[in-house]
């Protein structure tokens, strides 16, 4: 299960170059030093534009984590959205470093051994499924829904055109679905992800397309050869 931990997960490297980046003195290096240890300033300096704009400079020569690099872009692209919280766009990235292994997009690791490749499996493993599996897999299938009509739109609006696979208005569907009745489990309340599914369930569509403008005029990622998609 993916949860909301990116900026748990910050590296000495991430504040070193966090301090490199908007230090423009030594005076003001210490006093970012200090900032980064308190939780609620840390958050302020993360939002700093420059941090973004560093990382879009030059993003795989920086030596800084994938959570610390996802939660500044994905920060940056949601707070033009209704998806405002700091929270939600942490979730978001750690969606998209879970993601980053293959593995994790048709075998969700709470779920054992299991693997789907499609989301019509996916939606037939619901029936059978308990209520803390019906969880995970809600969970999943809107968490793969957001992942893969945000990061690949165009490649899965070119197999709608080509093949008459579900378009984007599908996995919307059953994204902004699968996260408000994921919502409404007990785990989601446990887990500190309620609201978080709601807000996302909510603006689905914007962070869609938030992440598609990272995907494409950002991290240019949607050029890239790509695995099987869920269909």
């Amino acid at each position: 299960m993916i949860h909301a931990n990116c900026r748990a997960r910050l590296t000495a490297d991430d504040f070193d170059f966090v301090v490199g980046v908007l230090g423009k003195s030594e005076k003001n290096r210490a006093s970012l030093a200090t900032l980064l240890a308190d939780e609620e300033e840390r958050d302020r300096v993360l939002d700093c534009e420059g941090l973004s704009q560093a990382i879009l400079d030059d993003p795989e020569r920086l030596g800084i984590s994938p959570q610390f690099m996802f939660y500044v872009l994905c920060r940056k692209v949601l707070r033009s959205t209704s998806v405002q919280s700091r929270e939600a766009a942490d979730f978001v990235a750690s969606m998209l470093e879970n993601f980053q292994r293959t593995s994790s997009l048709e075998r969700p690791k709470d779920l054992g051994q299991r693997s789907w490749q499609y989301m019509t499996d996916m939606m037939q493993a619901l029936e059978k499924a308990n209520t803390h599996e019906s969880f995970l897999l809600r969970s999943h299938i809107a968490n793969y829904s957001l992942f893969t009509s945000g990061m690949f739109a165009e490649n899965l609006v070119a197999r709608t055109h080509r093949r008459g696979a579900p378009d984007l208005k599908f996995y919307e569907e059953m994204g902004r679905m699968n996260y408000r009745a994921a919502a409404e489990y007990r785990e989601a309340k446990k887990f500190n992800l309620q609201r978080i599914y709601e807000e996302l369930s909510d603006g689905f569509h914007e962070v869609r397309v938030a992440l598609n403008d990272l995907a494409i005029r950002l991290l240019h990622l949607d050029s890239q050869p790509q695995g099987p998609l869920l269909a």
